[in-house]
């Protein structure tokens, strides 16, 4: 294990040997330290485009690097290097950011290189490639970098869902329930006031689509809104990144003449439960306090599950775990 520091006043036993850009140049330090190999190196106090240079080269070299950096923020860590590096370079040369405040780990993000359109954006011929920086621990997406025309920027994801308005909260509402005339569930997430993302179980896309796509032209029409058709697995990922695992349950599942009758252990009483069919997720049900919930069979949400139940197979109920 060597260091890197400027000056030298890291407190360390003599068998780590350490080195001084202030006494040398960074070829010479770049030159020692790819002639040595070291396991581990440390680069403390990484100032000027020379020190990001240097550690992206030596870091590319395949020397182990923790670079040391001064930000407000993990995210302007990163940011230091946008424009000293080429951005399709940078998850290369960091894969992790920890931020460290009032000694303590603050954050810890992870960054990742991928192909899509980034967020706020709807139109497919808008993708291209994206860095994107995710919590560590729970693998939500927080910001995106990306080429916007001549400029490198750095986008807070979570601004931009924050920034979802009450009316296209309730135009998404609406399409969902429009929707359900075509398929057993849809989730729905507005992209601009007039183009949503529509996610849907995947074998019923192509009964929503349609012969040559009639039919989910026709309700673009009607609803005077574009939608992109995703599969249901690709939002239940997501949610499940976001949100924590969920764990399966035992229930006991009844038709009646009107409900179909779960009931589930008294440990559950007043928790929400999620209900999956084909693990296609169905809805989202309130236990009651004996552990007991009733699902009208009158729509079609009930039939599905209803069917689901007859047939014995496909069903599951889940609960967030603590």
């Amino acid at each position: 294990m060597k260091t890197v520091e400027a000056p030298r006043d890291l407190l360390l036993p003599d068998t780590i040997t350490q080195y001084a850009i202030s006494h040398g140049s960074p070829q010479e330090i770049h030159d020692i330290l790819l002639l040595s190999r070291p396991d581990y190196t440390i680069f403390d106090e990484m100032r000027n485009t020379a020190d990001f240079q240097l550690f992206a080269d030596l870091r590319l070299a395949g020397i182990g690097l923790a670079g040391v950096v001064h930000a407000t923020n993990p995210i302007d860590a990163i940011q230091r290097f946008v424009g000293r590096i080429e951005l399709g370079v940078i998850p290369q040369i960091i894969d992790t950011v920890i931020f460290i405040k009032n000694g303590f780990v603050g954050k810890v993000l992870s960054l990742n290189m991928t192909v899509k359109v980034p967020e706020g954006m709807t139109e497919a011929d808008l993708a291209r490639p994206v860095v994107v920086v995710n919590d560590f621990e729970t693998g939500k997406l927080e910001y995106e970098l990306y080429s916007y025309g001549e400029e490198t920027v750095v986008i807070p994801v979570s601004s931009l869902a924050r920034s979802r308005s009450p009316i296209q909260k309730f135009a998404a509402t609406a399409i969902e329930d429009k929707l359900r005339e075509y398929v057993s569930n849809a989730r729905v997430e507005m992209a601009s006031d007039n183009k949503c993302v529509v996610y849907v179980p995947e074998k019923e896309i192509a009964r929503l689509i349609g012969k040559e796509g009639r039919n989910i032209a026709a309700i673009e029409e009607r609803l005077g809104v574009g939608i992109d058709v995703q599969p249901l697995s690709a939002k239940r990922a997501a949610a499940a990144a976001s949100e924590g695992e969920e764990e399966n349950i035992a229930f006991d599942a009844q038709i009646g003449k009107k409900h179909v009758v779960f009931s589930v252990d008294g440990i559950f009483a007043n928790k929400n439960v999620k209900i999956y069919v084909d693990d296609d997720y169905v809805m989202t049900a309130n236990v009651g306090k004996d552990g007991i919930f009733k699902i009208s069979r009158k729509n079609k949400i009930g039939k599905v599950i209803g069917d689901a139940v007859s047939s014995g197979t496909g069903l599951r109920v889940t609960i967030q775990s603590s």
